[in-house]
């Protein structure tokens, strides 16, 4: 295997996280998910639902308002140090063998390496509006708002933590709009790109 590291990227509803679960199974890697949020809970000593509800998403939506957030004399910030211990975290889980590996800035934080596919997974507001609905139990309004929030405030986080674009085609190996193309054949597709 060639891309011994997958990273996947996901706008919230593309199924992104089925997607990595999927893949670790078919091609036999390990998973990480929440399992650096634990890692990162062991390492700080801050609760895991802490970690879990900004880990991964800017407090606020914009980036000049996030730069400001509670920083102390030195600049630093609960966030900043909670970045410090997840690329920490991510870093050797990748030592450990292949895995695949979903969100937290994992395919800038790994950007250096040769044996890493990173995938970003999109999808049609519509699908990933009834996704969320179904998976969390909300009202089509609700799904939409919450929808659309995460996502802002994932996209805040990322760019400011990587200065790049979130979702820009150029920072991925392929990009993946799963409403259009199904699950499986994501699946599929990611599965080959991995094994050449």
């Amino acid at each position: 295997m060639s891309k011994r590291i997958i990273t996947i990227s996901r706008e919230f509803g593309s199924g992104g996280r089925y997607l990595g679960e999927k893949i670790a199974e078919r091609l036999g890697m390990d998973y990480y998910d929440k399992e650096i949020l634990v890692k990162v809970a062991e390492k700080t000593g801050l609760s895991q639902k802490y970690i879990e509800k900004v880990g991964e998403g800017a407090p606020i939506k914009n980036h000049f308002a996030y730069s400001f957030v509670g920083r102390n004399s030195a600049g630093a910030s609960l966030e900043d140090y909670m970045d410090s211990m997840q690329r920490e975290v991510i870093l050797e889980s990748v030592e450990k063998g292949p895995c695949v590996i979903v969100g937290r800035c994992a395919d800038f934080i790994l950007r250096d390496r040769t044996d890493v596919l990173n995938i970003f997974v999109c999808g049609n507001d519509k699908e990933k509006t009834a996704r969320i609905m179904e998976l969390h139990n909300l009202s089509e309004a609700e799904a939409h708002k919450l929808m659309k929030e995460t996502n802002k405030k994932r996209r805040v986080h990322y760019e400011y933590y990587t200065e790049q674009r979130w979702g820009e085609a150029g920072n991925y190996s392929i990009c993946l709009n799963s409403s259009d193309i199904g699950y499986e054949k994501c699946i599929e597709i990611i599965c080959d790109l991995a094994s050449r």
